[in-house]
C-alpha cells in the first residue's frame, strides 16, 4: 500500500499554514468545523486566532471547542466563552461550543479497546467536514498533544472528557480521574480518537504546528516556558502518520533541548496512543515526509 503523504515546511507565518493545506490538494465540503485549542486563561504557548485567521477563513470555517472536565476557565459555557471573547476567537470567527446545550451526542467505538462510545458535543452534527488544527507540543498526562489529542479529548464534550479518562466509567467514578492506568487510558483516547475519524470519514484534514514546543499542554494555566526551537508546519489527511512525523521531527532534531520533551513524552508512554490508533486501523505510523523548502 502507498504511505501516507505528511507534508511539511519550516516556514511558520500564517500563509505557509494555507499553502501546506493547499498542497493536499483535499477540499473540504460543506460546513467546515475547525478544531482549535482555545487556550486555558495565563497560557502563554497557545496558537492564537491572529496566526490562524487566513486558514479559518480560507476554509470558511467555524472555530469549534468543548468544555473542560476540570476546574478552570472553560469549564463552564459562560466561562468558556468568556475566555473565547478575552483571547480574541469571537472576533475574528464565529465559534461553536458544541456541548453548550445538551445531550451530548453519542458516536459508538464497535472495535474500541477500552471503550465502546464516546460523548461528543451535539453540535457536531451540524458540520460536514472537519479541519484539525492542533498546536504539537507535551502533555503532563498523555505525554504529546497533536491531531490524536485533538481528535479525543478536544471533541468529547466535558461528560466526554471524564468518561474518556475515567476509562469507562459511565458515572466519572474514579476519585481522581487523573490517577488512573496510564496505558488504558492513552488506549481511551485511541478508542475516542476514532470514533471522530470514522463520523467524518474522508472529510477531515490535520495541520499540526510545532512552534512554543513545551512540555506542557495549553490546557495549563501555568505552563513551562518551550524547551526547544520551533520546527515548523505539517499536513496530512492521516491522524496517525502525522502525530508519528511529529514525534521523529523531534527526536532526530540536533536542538539539545529535545531531550526534555522526549522525557516528557517518554515518560508518560506518549507513543503508545499512536500505537493504539494505528491497531484501530484509523492511520499508518509508516509515511512519506514530503518536504516544500
Amino acid at each position: 500500500m502507498e504511505k501516507p503523504k505528511v507534508y511539511f515546511t519550516k516556514e511558520l507565518t500564517s500563509e505557509a499554514v494555507v499553502k501546506i493545506y493547499q498542497k493536499l490538494g483535499k477540499t473540504l465540503p460543506g460546513k467546515v468545523a475547525v478544531k482549535v485549542h482555545s487556550g486555558e486563561e495565563g497560557n502563554q504557548n497557545y496558537l492564537r486566532p491572529e496566526f490562524l485567521k487566513p486558514m479559518i477563513e480560507y476554509v470558511k470555517g467555524t472555530v469549534v471547542e468543548c468544555n473542560t472536565a476540570y476546574d478552570g476557565a472553560r469549564d463552564t459555557t459562560e466561562k468558556h466563552q468568556k475566555l473565547m471573547d478575552s483571547h480574541k476567537w469571537t472576533t475574528y470567527f464565529d465559534v461553536d461550543i458544541m456541548d453548550s446545550e445538551g445531550p451530548d451526542k453519542i458516536l459508538d467505538i464497535p472495535n474500541g479497546k477500552v471503550i465502546k462510545k464516546n460523548y461528543v458535543g451535539k453540535n457536531i452534527e451540524n458540520y460536514d467536514s472537519m479541519l484539525v488544527l492542533s498546536h504539537f507540543k507535551g502533555h503532563p498526562m498523555g505525554g504529546y498533544g497533536g491531531a490524536l489529542k485533538q481528535l479525543s479529548i478536544g471533541v468529547a464534550s466535558s461528560k466526554g472528557k471524564r468518561y474518556i479518562h475515567c476509562i469507562g466509567a459511565e458515572d466519572g467514578s474514579y476519585e481522581d480521574m487523573f490517577n488512573v492506568d496510564q496505558r488504558k487510558f492513552l488506549e481511551s483516547m485511541a478508542d475516542a480518537a476514532s470514533s471522530v475519524v470514522n463520523y467524518f470519514k474522508d472529510n477531515i484534514v490535520y495541520i499540526n504546528i510545532m512552534c512554543n514546543m513545551s512540555v506542557d499542554c495549553d490546557c495549563c494555566a501555568v505552563a513551562k516556558d518551550p524547551c526547544m526551537k520551533d520546527i515548523g508546519i505539517l499536513a496530512s489527511t492521516n491522524p496517525v502518520a502525522i502525530d508519528q512525523a511529529c514525534i521523529d521531527l523531534v527526536t532526530n532534531s540536533d536542538d539539545l533541548g529535545k531531550d526534555t520533551l522526549l522525557e516528557r513524552i517518554n515518560s508518560r508512554d506518549g507513543i503508545h496512543t499512536i500505537e493504539a490508533a494505528a491497531a484501530l486501523g484509523i492511520g499508518s505510523r509508516e509515511y512519506e515526509l514530503i518536504n516544500l523548502d
